[in-house]
């Protein structure tokens, strides 16, 4: 066996769900860390977003793309009402069958599938209460939620948290919209030769590129990061105390200053940049059901 490589180039990319062409040109983010140099972009559609990806691909496949989206449902959605045997299956049943159904507003009867809320919708006493685990895979609870919670308080406050699922659409912090319309760039990538992770293996050398879902506030930590002031005061302090983030130049760092979408982007990049010898060796997640859930890259708490 050859010796293991580490990621050359690493993307941080702040996804969007939203319909518009504009809207997706404005808060699609991607910070791009590659040999130390980082930028910020944004002007890509979902679609264009999937293209630049490739050829960057053809050009360092030793390449690392994060996404902060679901890349799938619970299991029993995934599993015992669609019949998919993995999520890759699954995103082919959204993106040919259900997908834009779900996500529509309408009252209809037969039209809106009313698991998936949000404003105007309230979330269904199907996933409150006791339920309230029903709405969630185990990465969300995992990585979203356990995380934060010391060990002695678990048990007393995790039912009393509202955790953002995949089945919101709409309100505050939703992340169902943008992840049904993020796993048909899933699939285009998938088909480029990506390696979607868990789902697919990473390659050693890193002759293959590895995409991974990853969630920015696990990334950015505590931080007020829809206040400007909060924004400057993170990245200021970074650049004290971090020789990486001391190297970004004025540019990027403005972008990321000026708005939640850039920000979110850099900082998640500057953190899987820190770590890039880490995606050539991921391992399997514990959890068994990961093949119909997937599983969320997160750094190690404290590393």
């Amino acid at each position: 066996m050859g010796q293991v490589s580490e990621a050359k180039t690493v993307v941080g990319i702040d996804w969007s769900g939203r319909v518009d062409v504009a809207g997706q040109r404005r808060h699609i983010v991607a910070a791009v860390w590659n040999q130390g140099k980082v930028r910020v972009e944004s002007g890509r559609t979902r679609e264009e977003i999937a293209e630049w990806l490739i050829a960057l691909a053809a050009k360092e496949p030793a390449l690392v793309v994060g996404f902060d989206f679901c890349f799938s449902f619970p299991a029993w959605f995934v599993r015992d009402e669609h019949g998919a045997k993995s999520a890759p299956e699954f995103w082919r049943i959204v993106a040919a069958e259900h997908g834009e159904r779900w996500l529509t507003r309408e009252t209809v009867p037969g039209t809106h599938d009313r698991r998936f809320w949000g404003k105007p919708h309230k979330r269904p006493a199907e996933f409150s209460g006791e339920n309230l685990h029903r709405m969630m895979r185990a990465t969300d609870i995992d990585c979203k939620l356990i995380a934060h919670i010391p060990e002695e308080e678990r048990q007393m406050r995790v039912k009393g948290i509202t955790p953002k699922s995949v089945f919101q659409i709409g309100g505050s912090g939703s992340v169902g919209t943008a992840s049904l319309r993020g796993m048909p760039t899933l699939i285009r990538l998938q088909e480029a030769g990506f390696r979607i992770w868990p789902f697919d293996r990473p390659d050693p050398q890193m002759c293959a590129p590895v995409v991974v879902e990853m969630y920015s506030r696990l990334n950015t930590g505590p931080v007020h990061k829809s206040n400007p002031e909060a924004r400057k005061a993170y990245l200021s302090r970074k650049k004290k105390e971090d020789p990486a983030y001391a190297a970004i130049g004025r540019t990027a760092m403005a972008k990321a200053l000026a708005g939640e979408d850039a920000f979110d982007a850099l900082v998640s990049c500057m953190v899987m940049a820190e770590r890039r010898g880490e995606f050539a060796t991921l391992p399997r997640p514990r959890d068994p059901l990961y093949m119909l859930e997937g599983w969320t890259w997160a750094p190690e708490p404290g590393a």
